[in-house]
């Protein structure tokens, strides 16, 4: 008697909380989206006047076509229980640097460069991460690699000034006279405690 009661009670209500549910997306026009979507992740940027400022001030390199890209997913390794044994979550990105007109040829030579262990014999750059137990995340960790690989490649190395290698000289050598003073105060030290037998 009281479940029945409780039934026609929440009866109701259930269907009051599903249907404003659905008016919101209807009204919204969008479709409900886990927060691990790609979309979520990995924002498209937007072109033209729809740009906002921040937008702006990122280079074109890191903007990532996600069509050049070779995207697999595996089993992942380490700690996790029968989660790890029965789901692909470890993310694998690659793509052939050499064709990746995407990025300024510069860069892309010196990309080679730094990240030559992370190149095989066909050419192709692989990322991978398995840091996260969702598949979509893992993704954008790896598309969030090749970014910072590309930042690091288009980075040009800082200019110091001819003061500043100066000081630098002179305060390497002030500590290697210290060194050596230091060094000759202990061996005086040694040398006085030592007994002459003759």
């Amino acid at each position: 008697m009281a479940a029945r009661a409780l039934r026609a009670v929440c009866r109701p209500r259930l269907a009051f909380l599903c249907a404003r549910a659905s008016q919101r997306g209807a009204a919204a026009g969008t479709e409900y989206r886990s927060a691990y979507s790609l979309d979520k992740l990995y924002p498209p940027r937007r072109d033209g006047a729809a740009a906002d400022a921040t937008e702006k001030t990122q280079p074109d390199a890191l903007d990532i076509p996600l069509a050049r890209l070779t995207i697999s997913y595996s089993r992942s390794s380490g700690p996790g229980g029968q989660h790890v044994n029965k789901v692909n979550t470890k993310a694998e990105v690659r793509f052939h640097l050499a064709s990746a007109d995407w990025i300024p040829e510069a860069v892309r030579e010196k990309m080679a460069s730094m990240q030559r262990n992370k190149i095989n014999r066909a050419g192709e750059l692989i990322v991978s991460s398995e840091e996260s137990r969702y598949q979509m995340r893992n993704l954008a960790i790896c598309l969030e690699k090749i970014r910072t690989m590309v930042t690091e490649a288009t980075e040009k190395p800082k200019v110091v000034s001819k003061e500043t290698t100066q000081k630098l000289i002179e305060r390497v050598e002030k500590m290697n006279r210290e060194r050596l003073r230091q060094k000759r105060i202990h061996s005086d030290r040694k040398q006085s405690r030592k007994a002459d037998f003759d």
